[in-house]
């Protein structure tokens, strides 16, 4: 796996082509891809698994985004990155603070983990918080469509 600026970027291969995922921001990608000679993609993952195909469904290159989650009205995905990501976090660690005070069994029930080391994401459905996951699990849940921004690079022989 390779690493940019402490990222983990992932590789996918596609006939003589690679595409690379996994930037923290646009910018990011967008200095990759002119170190590496490459071109900025919107890569969608829409079936429910790790399979990338190409698209401009989110338009993430005409609107400057690296990472959208589309999966119905009812959720939201909030992304480390999105400005009201630090409010949630904030609250959810109220709720965890509150929740060590309470008993091992209401702790088990009532747990939601907030602490994930890879690029966290906070599910909300209808408004409410559901769950927190990371990016790339946001591509198996909730028959979600996730697009992020990625570099395509052929391979030289």
């Amino acid at each position: 796996m390779e690493t940019y600026h402490s990222e983990k970027l992932v590789k996918y291969q596609i006939n003589d082509q690679e595409i690379v995922v996994g930037f923290a921001t646009y910018e990011d990608a967008e200095n990759y891809a002119a170190q590496n000679k490459g071109t900025l993609v919107e890569v969608g993952f829409k079936d429910g698994n790790d399979n990338p195909q190409l698209t401009n469904e989110a338009e993430l290159v005409d609107r400057k985004l690296h990472y959208v989650v589309e999966a119905g009205p009812e959720y939201r995905f909030i992304h480390s990155s999105d400005p009201e990501f630090r409010d949630f976090a904030e609250r959810l660690q109220e709720r965890k603070s509150h929740l060590d005070e309470e008993s091992p069994e209401e702790k088990y029930i009532a747990n939601a983990e907030i602490e994930i080391s890879e690029d966290p994401i906070i599910v909300l459905k209808n408004g409410e918080f559901e769950s927190v996951t990371s990016r790339e699990r946001s591509k198996y849940l909730k028959h979600a469509q996730v697009y992020e921004i990625g570099v395509l690079k052929t391979i030289e022989a």
